[in-house]
């Protein structure tokens, strides 16, 4: 089983939307794209934003994730920037 799981992770990163706004992400599809992407930063040599400890790019990803250190943006304000 994957700690934490999708649910824990789409509960953190939708855990800033408003009352009556939709949620950045509704499906383990978006998180698994998510993480993915980043993994693939990391291996391009981004710096990770917590300490590698020797682990690999995606389980860093999921954990930056999961700590509230990486930043899902919705289609939006991704247009924004």
């Amino acid at each position: 089983m994957l700690h934490p799981s999708y649910g824990d992770l789409m509960q953190v990163v939708n855990s800033d939307v408003q009352d009556g706004e939709a949620p950045i992400v509704n499906s383990r599809y978006s998180i698994v794209i998510a993480t993915s992407e980043r993994a693939r930063q990391l291996i391009d040599g981004a710096d990770p934003l917590i300490p590698p400890e020797g682990r690999k790019p995606l389980s860093l990803a999921v954990e930056e994730l999961w700590k509230g250190q990486l930043h899902i943006l919705s289609k939006d304000e991704d247009t924004e920037e």
